[in-house]
Formats: C-alpha cells, structure tokens, sequence
C-alpha cells in the first residue's frame, strides 16, 4: 500500500498527542481529548515534565492562541482570520486534532457550497422510494460533530454565498439543527463546536450577517511579527515536508531560506528590511509565508533532481519568478525594478540577481 501523502495532524502527531494526555491532569471539558492547557502545549511545543519534546504547531503570539483554545471552551464557535498564508487552515486542523481527536469533519466552502452542504441532504433513491426517513437523510460533517460533540471546521466561511452561511444562526445560538421533513431535531453534544476560516482578501465578496458575526468570536493571525520569526516558520516547514516528499536535495542553508523571506517580506511590505528609506512596488500577488516555503521545496526539487542536490541562487530564483509574477503585465514591470533597485545593489546578493535576471 503507497504512502498517503500528507496524513490527518492527529495521525502525524499521534505520539506527541498521546504523550501529552499522560502527563495532562488539568480539568477538561466535556469530550475534549486534553485539557485547554495540554491543547496550548500542543500547538505552542515545549518540553513536558517527563523530558518528553512537543514540536511547535504554530509560531506566534502565544495569547491568541490561548484565546482561541478558551473559546472553543465556551458555547462561542471560532473564527480564524487574516491574510492568505497565515496558518489559519493550519491552526484550525491542530486545534480540532488537540480537542477533538479528530480534524476532519471539514466543510470546504465554495461560491458553490449548497444549504445540504452545510445541513444535510438526501438519497434520492431511498426518498423517492419509501419518502424523508432517518435512512434516506446524507448528513453533513457539521451534523456528524454535532451527534458526537466534536469539532466541526469549514474552510473560507466568507466565499459561502450570504444566505447559506445564515443557515449556522441556529445551529451556533440553539445548538439545534431542526429536520423539518422528518419533524425532529440534531441536538448538539457537549464538546461540540465550530471553527471557520476566512481571509481579508475576500472581505466584501459573502460578508457575514450581523447576526452571525455575533456568535463567532474572532482572532485575527497576523503575519510573523519579524523577519527571523518567518525564517523560522519556512525552514521547519520545508524540513518537514521534504521529508514527507522525499526530495533527494540537501537541508537548504539558512542563507537562501533568510532571501526568500526578506524578498517577500520587503515586496509585502513595500519597503526594505535593511533599515533603508527605499520604497518598493508592491505585486498583485499575496507573497505569503506559505508561498516562501513552497519556493523553497520548488527549489530543492530542482536542485534534487536537476541537479547536484545543493540548492543555488538559479533554483530559487525559478521558484521566485513563479511566485512573484501573478499578472504578467503589472508584476514584472514591479519585479523588474525591484531587481534593479533593491536585488542588484546588494553585493552579496550577485549570484541571486544574475539568476532572476537570466530568467525573465
């Protein structure tokens, strides 16, 4: 049987999850696999009192984090918020496999996702047949947390078309989903809860109703507070998933990790890192922290396959251009004069604007 290419975070974690529940006498609510404390630890990483090393999940602001582990601790479901590429998808799979054991009742939510998506629909077979009955009904991952008080995630909340995202008022005020064909209900079981994702640059396309809004409680994750935090970040990701890729290249030195992220940082940013007065165009693209790292892997893979299996300036620069040029009108007016301007006045940087520049 081949390898499953990126497994559930309750699987991958599985000996960090359970080494975490021995040690963890803190209280917990109801059907929580760990306390709210242990659930903190899980994410943040630390060493526990048995030695025992929990890797860091997430890499930030260790408050929001702690108000969004108490909020799923209270009757208020969560919402992730920020720009693309802000681990929201990333923090909601380890929360619900910190809470719940179980990070995949997932609703995926698309202009297209319909009120059955979100609700429950039926076998057209079984209904036609013998009429609405428990057996004709196909419930929703949203209606299977709710029956076994787990936590239920759907993916960009605001790219749900208005009225069906009005359809949660009920199930989030009441904890109650009403089957009005079968004359019943889905009452919610303790530990039951909600966390949506939703990115800014979607703000105006479905936004919520007030109504919703106020049964959600917010945390807005920000992008790395600074350029050593987001090293960080891309050098333990790209580890782990050249691992779990099996890219036959070398760990990338921290020297290529650290131009990849002052690139996007300063791009981001329109302005440079160095302290410098100088002020760049920003491009179309979002030149998010999940985008560095997959620059990085595009990189290695070049160098892995392609060539000697050290990573260089002309790998990264493929990935750059890529990642950079989005509209290839108005991106590579703006990366063009960042090379020119920024790039090339940097002497130890050379080797990189040669290789952007041969690639353009």
């Amino acid at each position: 049987m081949s390898q499953v290419l990126r497994q559930h975070a309750e699987t991958q974690f599985a000996e960090e999850l359970d080494a975490l529940q021995k040690v963890d006498d803190r209280a917990r609510p109801q059907n929580w696999k760990l306390s709210p404390w242990a659930v903190l630890q899980y994410l943040m990483g630390g060493k526990l009192s048995n030695g025992f090393e929990v890797s860091p999940k997430y890499i930030g602001s260790p408050r929001l984090m702690e108000i969004a582990v108490s909020t799923l601790a209270t009757d208020r479901a969560l919402l992730l918020y920020g720009v693309p590429g802000t681990a929201k998808s990333w923090v909601s799979e380890h929360l619900s496999a910190a809470v719940s054991g179980d990070s995949t009742m997932l609703i995926q939510g698309t202009a297209g996702t319909s009120e059955e998506q979100l609700r429950y629909g039926w076998n057209y077979a079984q209904l036609l047949a013998h009429g609405p009955s428990d057996k004709a009904l196909i419930p929703s991952p949203l209606v299977h947390a709710m029956k076994l008080g787990k936590i239920a995630r759907i993916e960009e909340l605001t790219r749900i078309p208005a009225d069906v995202q009005d359809t949660l008022i009920t199930v989030l005020s009441e904890k109650t989903l009403p089957i009005p064909e079968l004359s019943s209900e889905v009452q919610a079981v303790q530990g039951f809860s909600v966390i949506a994702t939703a990115n800014n640059r979607d703000k105006g396309v479905n936004e919520l109703s007030s109504a919703l809004k106020r049964r959600f409680n917010t945390v807005v994750l920000p992008v790395p507070a600074s350029q050593d935090a987001e090293v960080q970040i891309v050098t333990k990701r790209v580890a782990e998933q050249s691992r779990a890729l099996q890219l036959p290249a070398e760990p990338p030195a921290l020297q290529e990790v650290r131009r990849v992220v002052q690139i996007f940082r300063e791009l981001r940013n329109g302005q440079t890192e160095d302290g410098k007065t100088v002020r760049v165009k920003s491009p179309s693209s979002t030149l998010s922290t999940a985008e560095a790292i997959s620059v990085i892997n595009s990189g290695m893979a070049l160098a892995g396959h392609f060539g000697d299996g050290v990573l260089r300036a002309g790998d990264v620069a493929s990935g750059l251009l890529g990642a950079v040029i989005k509209d290839p009108v108005q991106d590579t007016v703006v990366w063009k004069e960042y090379l020119e301007t920024v790039v090339k006045e940097r002497s130890e940087w050379k080797d990189l604007y040669r290789a952007c520049r041969e690639q353009l």
